[in-house]
């Protein structure tokens, strides 16, 4: 059984469907809520999944770093900042992490404890903090309850000055099939009704797109929005 979670957790987003099956045998009844699902996780020294690893993180490292220089990014915020490592990868001035996890936010401090560019902070401690350029990575399709993702999307929209970027799948997928703590969704619908001062300048599809001859491969795509004057 070890074994197979393993290859199946190299596969973002196509390993959900296997997951689920596997955390029916595990008993999936214990899934309460998707912030106690994340903390748990991490309590039990999980981490943030194989999209903030390896060549996945190196795919989305390479975009973000890029799109930094060219849009002379000074200060970036995270809404979801998982366990620290895809942040590695970037090259960020200013960066403000916020998570749902305690035990992951105190996690990170401790791991860049002799970073002064970078800050972590526990979701509920958010205080309309700004940034030019807000992320979202892997993040949406664990947003499993309604009133979780509606307030995920005011904040990230509400403190970016500039850009937002969001990292995930926009599609629902027959949200039956995947594992108790994903749930994917049009994403884009609510940006259309409650975010219409911001405009989709750009869509970058995944590297590793699923279906492809890759050994590891995604649904999750870039969305790149720009705030319209």
């Amino acid at each position: 059984m070890k074994g197979l979670r393993r290859i199946i957790e190299k596969t973002p987003i196509l390993g959900s469907i296997a997951n689920y099956i596997l955390n029916k045998t595990k008993g999936s009844s214990n899934f309460t809520t998707s912030g106690e699902y994340w903390e748990n996780r991490y309590q039990s020294k999980g981490n943030s999944g194989a999209g903030s690893y390896d060549l996945l993180a190196e795919f989305k490292a390479d975009i973000l770093n890029d799109f930094v220089e060219k849009k002379n990014i000074e200060t970036v915020i995270e809404f979801g900042s998982g366990d620290g490592n895809q942040l590695k990868y970037f090259n960020f001035k200013s960066y403000i992490g916020f998570d749902i996890s305690e035990t992951i936010v105190a996690a990170c401090r401790n791991l860049y404890k002799s970073d002064a560019t970078k800050r972590f902070e526990v979701l509920t401690a958010y205080n309309q903090e700004k940034a030019d350029l807000v992320l979202s990575l892997d993040v949406i399709y664990h947003l499993v309850e309604d009133s979780t993702f509606f307030a995920y999307m005011e904040k990230l929209f509400q403190s970016s000055k500039k850009y937002v970027i969001i990292y995930s799948s926009n599609d629902e997928f027959e949200n039956k099939n995947f594992a108790a703590h994903v749930r994917h969704r049009k994403f884009t619908n609510w940006i259309e009704k409650n975010a219409t001062n911001f405009k989709l300048v750009e869509h970058i599809p995944n590297k590793y797109r699923a279906n492809s001859s890759n050994d590891i491969s995604s649904f999750v795509d870039f969305f790149i929005f720009e705030i319209q004057d």
